[in-house]
């Protein structure tokens, strides 16, 4: 399964099916309509040719409809892409991916702590201070969690 952005609806109709009436010259590139995010009457610009939108009241943004999709509708990017029959089968078969089970920002964090601790314990070892049971334990805990959060980025 694949995304192909070529299969995305024309934005004039797509904006129109969301109950958005369109308003402007009939040559303009943005076009004028309500924000559904604030409910702002006239203060989202939606570009005809791109489907890109943004409010100039909420700061709302986005840059084709398939954005629009997902914020409007709060969904993941393969369902708003399916939604917008835009997700097609290219006859490759789909690997799901394993959830890993943490952030990256807050598996980083966890390293940082483990690897600190590992070598707060390498340099007592260094300086001839002898590692307790209870130190050795706790190093052999960090050493762990530093390889399972390996695993599961890899």
């Amino acid at each position: 399964m694949t995304f192909d952005r070529n299969r995305l609806p024309d934005p004039t109709t797509y904006f129109q099916n969301q109950g958005l009436t369109l308003k402007g010259p009939r040559s303009a590139k943005w076009k004028t309509t309500a924000c559904n995010f604030h409910g702002g009457s006239d203060s989202m610009r939606v570009h005809l040719a791109t489907g890109a939108w943004v409010c100039m009241s909420c700061c709302e943004k986005g840059g084709d409809v398939l954005a629009y999709e997902i914020k409007a509708g709060g969904r993941e990017f393969v369902d708003a892409a399916k939604a917008l029959g835009c997700w097609v089968d290219d006859g490759r078969l789909h690997a799901p991916t394993k959830p890993t089970p943490l952030s990256p920002r807050l598996a980083l964090s966890v390293v940082a702590f483990e690897s600190t601790l590992a070598a707060v314990a390498a340099g007592n070892v260094a300086h001839g201070v002898a590692l307790t049971d209870a130190d050795r334990a706790r190093l052999m805990v960090a050493a762990n969690r530093i390889n399972r959060l390996v695993e599961a980025f890899a």
